[in-house]
């Protein structure tokens, strides 16, 4: 073994770190949600890699097969259900197949798809993100005897939630298709509820309702825009 990572894959799981052994393969375009994805995965004992687009993810998927993949819906690129769908029907499966998103319709989306379970964002508790894997995992993956539960919880770097408000003002900035403004305000929507931003979740909520004349969706995305800017200004000292 060349590295103390690899050496712990090795290791079999424990009653603390039931993930020992398994990489998780996250596909998610939200650094704010990988870091607490990566943190989840450090406390539980698994090895992370992570895709910011389908492509990215196919990529990966080229080179080596997880133990476990966790799909968000919403991606640049595409839909997460395509890959939910390619990964659950291939052969050998993937022994877990979870999606996740901040959208109350990616349950039914994810799980029509073929997913083996579906993890709602935001998440921090520990004992339940263990828990959404394990209950797919097969029997000789999972851990001998009794498992610690634990209600501890991670909280992710806000160096990253600056990250996703930037590239969130760039998109906004350049939202000039229906596409393009559908992905972004799908994005801010679901970052806003990992902040904890209810504010920001309203407007991005109201946007996405919006069927109107360009004019007020011209307004909207302005406000939001300026709401977004403002967010970035206060975490410009971290």
């Amino acid at each position: 073994m060349d590295s103390l990572d690899d050496f712990m894959q090795t290791r079999p799981p424990t009653a603390n770190r039931p993930l020992l052994g398994l990489t998780v393969l996250v596909v998610e375009d939200s650094r704010f949600a990988s870091e607490a994805m990566r943190l989840l995965c450090l406390r539980s004992g698994a090895r992370i890699r992570r895709a910011d687009t389908l492509q990215s993810a196919q990529r990966h998927l080229a080179v080596y097969r997880p133990c476990a993949v966790i799909v968000d819906i919403g991606l640049p690129d595409g839909s997460g259900v395509d890959l939910i769908r390619d990964l659950t029907q291939s052969s050998p499966r993937v022994d877990v197949v979870l999606g996740t998103s901040g959208d109350p319709d990616g349950e039914s989306l994810a799980l029509k798809a073929g997913a083996d379970g579906f993890i709602a964002k935001p998440i921090s508790n520990i004992g339940f993100f263990q828990s959404k894997i394990l209950e797919h995992l097969p029997k000789d993956r999972q851990p001998k005897g009794l498992r610690v539960l634990t209600d501890d919880v991670v909280v992710p770097d806000e160096v990253a939630l600056r990250d996703d408000l930037t590239a969130a003002a760039m998109a906004l900035a350049d939202a000039n298709n229906k596409r393009t403004l559908k992905y972004v305000t799908q994005f801010l929507g679901g970052l806003a509820r990992s902040a904890d931003d209810p504010n920001l979740e309203k407007e991005t909520q109201a946007l996405a309702q919006m069927d109107g004349s360009s004019t007020a969706v011209d307004g909207q995305v302005e406000r939001i825009a300026a709401m977004v800017r403002d967010r970035i200004a206060r975490t410009a000292s971290i």
